[in-house]
C-alpha cells in the first residue's frame, strides 16, 4: 500500500472491518489500531487480526489500556450484566470516554506517521445511543486534533473520517460486501465467548442480525 497513511480504529466489528475496506478503497496506506482495554469481549481482539491480515494493512498494532480499573460499563465489569433488553437513554454498555481516548491514542499514532487521516467507525442512525458516536463528537475531536497537537500548530490539517456515521447497519453491511468484507471473521457481541460466538441477545447482536436481515445478505454469525 503505497498511498497517504492513516490510522483506523479496528475493533473486530463488522463496522470497523468496513471502515478499513473503505479506507484502502480510498488509496490510503492503512495503519490498524486495536486496543485491549479490559472489554469482556475479548474474542473483538482476535478478529481484529483476522481483519486486519485479511484486508492486508501496513501495519496492526494492539495497545493495552485499564479502561476496566474505571468500572462503570458492562463491557468492562463483569458486576454489571449486559443488558438483553433495550433501555431508554444511554445503556449500561457505554464505556465512559472510550472514543475520545481511543482517537486520542490514534492522533498519538498519526503524528508518529506524519499521517493527517484518522479513521474511525461511529455511527450514529442505527446504534445504541452512545454520546461519542455523533458527528458533534467527531467535529469537537477533529477540532481538537489540529489545536493540541505539534503538526497542527506548525500547520498540519487532521481530518477525522467517520464514513458510516449516516448509514443505517443494513447500507454499512452492503457497503462493506460490495468491498469484500469478510463478514464471518467480525466478532460483534457484547459478551462473545472465547471462540467468538455470539450471545444473539445482546443489543449489538439485534442491530446486527436485524442489518443482515435488511440488507438481504446472509448472516454468517455463530451463536452459542
Amino acid at each position: 500500500m503505497s498511498g497517504r497513511p492513516a490510522v483506523v480504529l479496528v475493533s473486530g466489528g463488522l463496522d470497523s472491518a468496513t471502515v478499513l475496506a473503505i479506507a484502502r478503497e480510498q488509496g490510503y496506506a492503512c495503519h490498524a489500531l486495536s486496543f485491549d482495554y479490559g472489554q469482556r469481549h475479548r474474542a473483538e481482539l482476535a478478529a481484529a487480526a483476522r481483519v486486519a491480515t485479511s484486508l492486508g494493512v501496513v501495519a496492526h498494532k494492539v495497545i493495552r489500556i485499564g479502561i476496566d480499573v474505571l468500572g462503570g460499563s458492562a463491557l468492562t465489569d463483569p458486576a454489571i450484566e449486559v443488558p438483553t433488553q433495550s433501555s431508554a437513554g444511554i445503556p449500561v454498555t457505554y464505556v465512559p470516554a472510550r472514543n475520545t481516548v481511543f482517537l486520542a491514542l490514534a492522533l498519538g499514532w498519526a503524528e508518529v506517521l506524519d499521517a493527517e487521516d484518522l479513521f474511525i467507525g461511529v455511527n450514529a442512525v442505527d446504534y445504541s445511543g452512545y454520546p461519542d458516536c455523533r458527528p458533534a463528537f467527531i467535529e469537537a475531536f477533529e477540532g481538537l486534533a489540529n489545536l493540541a497537537t505539534r503538526a497542527g500548530v506548525e500547520g498540519g490539517r487532521f481530518s477525522v473520517h467517520a464514513p458510516l456515521i449516516q448509514l443505517s447497519k443494513a447500507d454499512i453491511i452492503r457497503r462493506g460486501q460490495a468491498l469484500g468484507v469478510d463478514f464471518a471473521q467480525t466478532v460483534s457481541c457484547y459478551q462473545a465467548d472465547d471462540a467468538g460466538r455470539a450471545c444473539g441477545l445482546c443489543d449489538s447482536c439485534r442491530l446486527r442480525r436485524e442489518g443482515f436481515a435488511a440488507a438481504g445478505v446472509v448472516d454468517p454469525t455463530r451463536y452459542f
